[in-house]
């Protein structure tokens, strides 16, 4: 045999091995698997945006109730003092964990956080409301952002486009979030500013109707919930091949939530909003859901709690300020109105009548007119 015919015949007999020697191999990340892990990087980064732009919107508030209320300068210049770059480290954080959280533990946590929302607002008095919902609204952030990631994944299964879907939705997450946090900076740098001139329509108008935004957000984040939720159950019950199955998970899962929401509400009255309490709390919800699934669940989903765990304290650990500044009694303070008589160029701002007044002190006789 000559030379190119022997070196044919040796390429012939590597191309013919090619397919068999893949076929040995299995365990080689495939197209398909790189694919899904962006997908799921996607779906991270747009709950973790979601989250951003629910942040920055409270700091704003937050900002505007402390400088409504002098008591609270140093609140005020902590808010302020916000670095950018430890923004940017929390949101890539927070991408991970929603990232290899799953959505099998992201759809439990979306349902006991909804649960545990409509028993704490259906308990609220008509005196109370406000307070309690900004409470809900920093406790609320690790499973809005598991919501998010859950609605999209059930939305885009099976859509053709998916990936195309998820970075269109990545720009206009990424669009409302940099507007946000503009918005936050603008507030915090200028508003005290803006509105003793009266020259700027955003912070007037935040002026004017910032003790609306509590409810705007709370209808919002109402909204985002409902859907988590019908995607949430619909995604659990795709793992279910028969009725039995089902009623076999569901039956201890609720037993579980509801006596989670007894116990978070007696806590509630019991202790005051603060940091280690909610701490606290989310240990006890995470444990209670941790011998749930070691019973009903798998193996994968264990590690996907403990990846709960660290993403709810990286979320408080980011709003820690806010959650310190709710613990102080009567705060927010009350909307600061705009009175007719107002000197130009200055706000004057009028107290709430409910609020106690000091009392004249009473004219001796010899200052009494005659």
């Amino acid at each position: 045999m000559t030379r190119p015919e022997a070196g044919a015949g040796f390429l012939e007999a590597a191309m013919f091995s090619l397919p068999s020697l893949s076929s040995w191999l299995p365990g080689l990340p495939s197209f398909e698997w790189g694919f899904s892990l962006f997908d799921s990087l996607l779906q991270g980064l747009i709950g973790a945006l979601g989250v951003s732009v629910l942040n920055s919107l409270l700091k704003a508030y937050f900002f505007v109730a402390c400088v409504n209320d002098p008591q609270r300068q140093t609140h005020k210049q902590r808010l302020r003092a916000q670095w950018a770059s430890l923004e940017t480290v929390h949101l890539a954080g927070l991408t991970l964990f929603l990232t290899v959280v799953g959505a099998r533990v992201a759809a439990l946590v979306v349902l006991e956080f909804s649960l545990r929302a409509v028993s704490t607002v259906l308990s609220l008095g008509k005196g109370s409301g406000d307070k309690e919902r900004l409470q809900l609204f920093l406790v609320c952030q690790f499973s809005l952002g598991c919501g998010l990631t859950c609605g999209l994944s059930f939305l885009q299964e099976g859509a053709p486009h998916r990936t195309l879907n998820l970075l269109l939705s990545l720009g206009l997450a990424a669009l409302l979030g940099l507007g946000a946090r503009r918005f936050r900076r603008h507030v915090c740098s200028l508003y005290e500013l803006h509105t003793s001139q009266r020259y700027c329509g955003v912070c007037l108008g935040l002026l004017a109707g910032q003790h609306g935004l509590p409810r705007l957000l709370g209808r919002t984040l109402a909204v985002a919930f409902a859907v988590s939720d019908l995607a949430a159950v619909a995604l659990i019950n795709q793992d279910f091949l028969s009725t039995s199955e089902a009623v076999r998970f569901w039956t201890p899962l609720t037993i579980c939530y509801t006596l989670l929401v007894i116990y978070m509400q007696e806590e509630q009255r019991q202790h005051h909003f603060s940091l280690q309490g909610q701490v606290q709390t989310v240990l006890v919800r995470m444990s209670g859901l941790f011998i749930l699934l070691i019973t009903v669940g798998r193996w994968l989903d264990l590690l996907g709690v403990f990846v709960s765990l660290l993403g709810e304290l990286w979320c408080m650990a980011g709003v820690r300020i806010l959650i310190d500044l709710c613990q102080i009694q009567g705060f927010p303070s009350q909307r600061p109105t705009v009175t007719a008589a107002a000197t130009p160029g200055k706000v004057s701002t009028v107290s709430d009548p409910c609020e106690p007044r000091p009392s004249t002190p009473a004219l001796s006789r010899s200052q009494a007119p005659s």
